[in-house]
């Protein structure tokens, strides 16, 4: 069920001649047992408050971010013909998870400037500062790749449909091995390649039932986690064993 946004988006201080209305399909997702991968439509309209100035195509740029988190990329060599660890880089902050879909080719839509001022391509979401290599840029491309394989960094070009300048939406499907944690849809509109308006808005993504169980054990009360561990390995292993016995008297 499609449901409008209420108060979880805020747009810039200063209202721009054009401005945004948006909407998402669903403003938390649960993550259960046999969670599997979900998906959120984002759809919305311009609204104009006054003359637009020039005569550029407006295009959209729509972006989903999940909590960031430090990461460590190792990189390997062959020495004395073993494979081995040689270097390692701690990324300060890179996104758990990062979409983001545009009207046309992503250069072509927004400058690199305005894309180094509001963070919205991958890279640029992507905080490596004081990493202490001579080649950061190279750490930040392999977490790109890595997570871009499992599914974790999604660029969608031509994705977003813009409909006579007014109604835009696209969808962004959000893979099994979601973080919990706040997550933040970001919406852009750009004329000339230029930002003339944003909206933000929260998607909360959360761990329920028997997984958020297991999650609170895990990290708040690892003692009890771990007794609980092996209380159910011994029980286990002991039903197995009954089992067995059972077995091999009949």
């Amino acid at each position: 069920m499609l449901a409008p946004l209420a108060g979880l988006a805020q747009e810039d201080d200063e209202t721009p001649p054009e401005s945004i209305v948006v909407g998402l399909s669903q403003e938390s997702v649960a993550i259960t047992a046999n969670f599997n991968g979900s998906e959120i439509l984002v759809f919305g309209a311009v609204r104009r408050d006054g003359p637009v100035e020039g005569e550029d195509p407006l295009e959209v740029i729509i972006s989903i971010e999940g909590p960031p988190r430090p990461a460590t990329v190792r990189r390997m060599d062959r020495n004395y013909g073993i494979w081995m660890n040689v270097e390692s880089v701690e990324i300060d902050a890179a996104p758990t998870f990062y979409a983001v879909a545009t009207t046309a080719p992503f250069n072509e839509v927004i400058t690199s400037t305005e894309d180094l001022r509001h963070r919205i391509s991958i890279p640029r979401a992507i905080r490596a500062v004081g990493t202490g290599s001579d080649r950061p840029a190279d750490f930040t491309q392999a977490v790109i790749r890595i997570r871009s394989d499992a599914g974790l960094y999604q660029v969608l070009e031509n994705t977003v449909t813009l409909r006579g300048e007014t109604l835009f939406n696209t969808s962004i499907a959000l893979p099994a091995n979601l973080v919990e944690g706040d997550y933040r849809a970001r919406i852009f509109l750009t004329r000339g390649r230029e930002v003339v308006s944003s909206y933000t808005a929260a998607i909360e993504v959360r761990k329920v039932g028997l997984e958020r169980l297991i999650y609170t054990l895990a990290h708040e009360r690892p003692l009890v986690y771990g007794l609980l561990s092996l209380v159910i390995a011994i029980a286990a292993g002991w039903s197995a064993s009954a089992v067995f016995r059972y077995i091999r008297s009949n």
